[in-house]
């Protein structure tokens, strides 16, 4: 870890070149995999598909990572589509007695717009950069009180990603005396290839509102069926101990799912007890059918 500080590995991140000779090979390699196709073999034209494709994806990882002390590279490397969507760019672990972590760097990878692309995977490094430099610091000042515990798992998961969507969650969870959990959501079209935020889909801010009843109504009925789902919102949580769920915020976490329907999401602790974890709800179409901007992305 000495002499390789932070601001180096991102410095040996941005200044890294990518192979020139990339597309020729992922050309050439699908090229020569849609020859062996035409082959009557099926099953050594299938193997030699999958290895000429992986072979690219081999060349693409090794280019675009050095080795630097403390941090691997991997990549996800679908055969259908993009050649990569989304990879890990880098993993920071750390295993002591008391104190661990593992902090991955996500990246998106293939968009023709590269401003889109490179800003977030600026925001992705940025992020975990941040996270890492706060739990040294708390490492070190634990350490100067005498010890103890504490913990960070960081990483992502692909929500959704067809044709037309990409949905990735990037998730923090910090363990010290209790736990906590944030979720943080990109939803790209990758059509048009651009960012969409919750107020982008909708015509104006009544979606606030709208969507807020309709969660309220959700969490109560889900209260009714089980009396162990519990929620901080009027109906189930009254006494008054807690802020009480009122509304969402205009830029809450959001992401649309496989089955094109808009999924909010709240944080563990945001809008329930701590053993509820993240929750999420999927808002009926109908409810904010006459409100979206168009049919495009939520069906």
């Amino acid at each position: 870890m000495k002499g390789q500080n932070l601001e180096q590995l991102k410095k040996e991140y941005m200044e890294t070149p990518i192979p020139a000779e990339l597309d020729f090979v992922v050309k050439k390699s699908l090229q020569e995999s849609r020859k062996k196709m035409l082959r009557k073999n099926k099953f050594r034209k299938i193997r030699t598909a999958a290895i000429s494709v992986v072979a690219a994806a081999a060349v693409f990882v090794v280019g675009i990572n050095s080795s630097p002390v403390f941090a691997k590279t991997l990549a996800d490397v679908p055969f259908v589509g993009s050649i990569v969507k989304v990879l890990t760019f880098r993993e920071y672990t750390i295993d002591e007695e008391t104190f661990d972590a593992k902090i991955i760097v996500p990246a998106i990878d293939g968009l023709q717009n590269k401003n889109l692309e490179n800003s977030l995977n600026e925001k992705y490094l940025a992020e975990n950069e941040r996270l890492y430099e706060e739990f040294m610091a708390e490492i070190k000042d634990l350490k100067e009180k005498g010890g103890g515990h504490l913990g960070v798992d960081s990483g992502y998961v692909v929500k959704t990603d067809n044709e037309r969507i990409l949905s990735v969650g990037r998730y923090v969870v910090n363990t010290a005396a209790s736990s906590s959990t944030v979720f943080k959501y990109d939803t790209l079209d990758k059509q048009d290839e651009v960012l969409i935020t919750l107020p982008s889909l909708f015509k104006d801010e009544r979606y606030v509102e709208v969507i807020s009843e309709n969660i309220k109504e959700q969490m109560r009925a889900q209260h009714q069926a089980d009396e162990n789902k519990i929620y901080w919102v009027k109906g189930v949580e009254d006494e008054g101990f807690v802020d009480l769920f009122e509304k969402i915020d205009k830029e809450q976490s959001f992401y649309i799912n496989p089955d094109d329907k808009l999924v909010i999401s709240f944080d563990k602790y945001e809008v329930a007890p701590g053993y509820m974890g993240v929750v999420e709800f999927v808002i009926p179409t109908e409810v904010i059918a006459d409100i979206l901007v168009s049919a495009e992305y939520i069906k």
